[in-house]
């Protein structure tokens, strides 16, 4: 019994699995690829323009794995430890331009950052072209200089308890008897109080290293880390220059182009800082 050649059909089978396995693997690998480049080239075109070091920190909303589950990325250990790096491989005397655009993150991570760029030597700038709340102002908080988007937006400070702001836990104490507390919540309470006066504390510490007068920094601290406003209160360029910071509308056109670089991915995570991974050196002139 003869059968009829099989051939051509493989041969077509072979091509549709070569096609989807470029479809589906090696396409997304390559486009990652070219954006990875043509924003490594737009930094570097930033800091020859500026002569300084720049860093980014930018968290988009992203889809986890196939179930099409939202998940926000935030500031976590990892991007504190890449900036930390990136710092270190910057002379001291040279300019750094962190530009940042995050929903906020994890407190110790934030403060790991805001530290290394308040003891850098140099000017440090950090560029908020659309939004930086929580850990992202902490981060505003420990520059020269804020520089923003006309209509880009901080937002306060004050601790997070889990899900619950911490000045709401204390407001329990106001409004019931001790007796009528449950244990947990007391608990949940003292840690409250203790976390935003080291946040206060950290604040005042924070804003005198740059030389400001520490009455001033008090008042501010008593501003943003107490409760005053919701944690998603949008802080606009006009009310932090009320409080005396030292702001600055006059975002570079370059940085605008750069945060088209980062569209909303789907998929697999990108790196959110990025800089160029080589040690700088200065010489006259400040060129590098």
């Amino acid at each position: 019994m003869e059968y009829p050649a099989l051939g051509p059909f493989y041969s077509l089978l072979s091509l549709l699995w070569i096609f989807l396995l470029i479809f589906l693997f090696i396409l997304p690998f390559w486009r990652r690829y070219l954006l990875y480049k043509a924003r490594e080239a737009l930094i570097r075109q930033i800091e020859e323009k500026r002569g300084s070091r720049v860093i980014t920190l930018i968290h988009r909303q992203e889809m986890l794995g196939f179930f099409g589950i939202p998940i926000f990325r935030y500031i976590n250990i990892e991007d504190s430890e890449q900036v930390l790096r990136a710092i270190r491989m910057t002379p001291p005397d040279m300019p750094i331009d962190l530009i940042v655009h995050t929903p906020g993150g994890l407190a110790l991570a934030s403060t790991q950052i805001a530290n290394a760029l308040v003891r850098h030597k140099g000017p440090v700038r950090v560029i908020v072209p659309h939004y930086a709340m929580s850990g992202g102002t902490l981060l505003a908080l420990a520059s020269d200089e804020i520089v923003m988007d006309p209509n880009a937006v901080l937002g306060p400070v004050d601790p997070q308890i889990g899900q619950m702001p911490a000045a709401s836990v204390l407001k329990v104490l106001e409004k019931k008897e001790t007796k009528d507390i449950e244990d947990q919540t007391l608990i949940l309470a003292d840690i409250a109080q203790k976390a935003i006066q080291q946040m206060k504390s950290y604040l005042v510490w924070l804003l005198t290293q740059n030389g400001m007068e520490k009455g001033k920094a008090e008042t501010i601290a008593e501003e943003l880390a107490t409760g005053k406003y919701t944690h998603d209160y949008p802080l606009t360029v006009e009310y932090l220059r009320s409080l005396g910071l030292n702001v600055s509308t006059d975002v570079p056109e370059e940085v605008y182009s750069l945060m088209e670089l980062f569209p909303q991915p789907m998929g697999s995570q990108v790196p959110s800082v990025q800089y160029i991974p080589v040690p700088y050196r200065t010489n006259q002139g400040g060129k590098h």
